[in-house]
């Protein structure tokens, strides 16, 4: 008999996380409850079934992908329908947060006897033809997530401590997501500098990967980048030991949540971004 997952919420990653599910013959049941009208059509439109929280609660596992500010809240709204379960689904919370906040998440879900795994997504959501992100896990019921390889799954399962896996997704992040604000910051400072043209003549030729990195990142990082503020300061948290790292990342979540008020208002530095990277392909 297949397993029954649960994905909450069907945002850009859910949706598609429960459309490769499905397309495998998964039964995937989602929560709608407060979602906007956009949030229901993708959920139906990828095959997944509304439930209340109990009938979640009845699952074989429960995935959560939510924003980092939204996943310990989560957790806790779960509480009281995986305490009444029969069920006890695996509770995998698949978020980009540091490991004191997967403490937090693990330790509301563990009264309720449901296993816990720790899972950080690295990669765009799962495309037709493609393999997908890579769904790596980490604590003592990591291998039992394992099994969604079996419907379309990238699980990695990584030794070492439950938080292993939020650590790889937060160095990771760290560095893809912390280079594309650098990167990003130069490029609108060159611009705003008249040095625009010189700066891209010098990356090309001393930098190229560089370049091909930042031009096919930045064209995509406007629309997500109010994503990547709690994001920044969850990794900010996890280098908290070093002072001038947490600044580093505090300063990139406030240039990413400069970036997002940009893009929902004048989109004059998203304009600017755009022009050089238009300019120069």
């Amino acid at each position: 008999m297949a397993h029954v997952v649960a994905i909450v919420a069907p945002g850009s990653m859910g949706a598609a996380v429960g459309k490769r599910l499905t397309g495998n013959g998964m039964r995937v049941l989602t929560s709608l409850a407060g979602r906007s009208t956009e949030s229901v059509q993708r959920a139906g439109s990828v095959g997944m079934v509304a439930a209340r929280d109990e009938e979640i609660a009845a699952a074989d596992f429960i995935l959560s992908i939510v924003p980092p500010g939204d996943a310990v809240d989560l957790a806790r709204r779960f509480v009281p329908a995986l305490t009444a379960s029969n069920s006890k689904p695996v509770y995998v919370d698949c978020n980009a947060v540091n490991p004191t906040s997967v403490e937090r998440i693990a330790a509301a879900i563990a009264p309720t006897g449901s296993p816990f795994v720790d899972c950080g997504i690295i990669g765009p959501p799962p495309m037709p033809g493609d393999a997908g992100p890579r769904f790596y896990a980490s604590g003592t019921a990591a291998n039992r997530f394992a099994t969604l390889r079996e419907y379309g799954l990238d699980v990695r399962v990584l030794d070492g401590q439950l938080s292993a896996a939020s650590a790889l997704k937060m160095s990771y992040a760290g560095i893809t997501k912390g280079t594309q604000a650098v990167g990003a910051a130069m490029l609108l400072a060159a611009t705003r500098a008249g040095s625009a043209d010189a700066l891209f003549a010098e990356l090309n030729e001393s930098q190229a990967a560089m370049l091909a990195f930042l031009k096919r990142s930045l064209s995509r990082m406007p629309p997500k980048a109010y994503r990547w503020v709690a994001e920044m300061q969850e990794i900010a948290d996890f280098v908290a030991d070093d002072p001038a790292a947490r600044a580093l990342y505090s300063g990139a979540a406030q240039f990413y949540q400069q970036i997002a008020q940009d893009f929902a208002g004048e989109k004059k530095d998203v304009d600017a971004l755009a022009a050089f990277l238009k300019k120069h392909v």
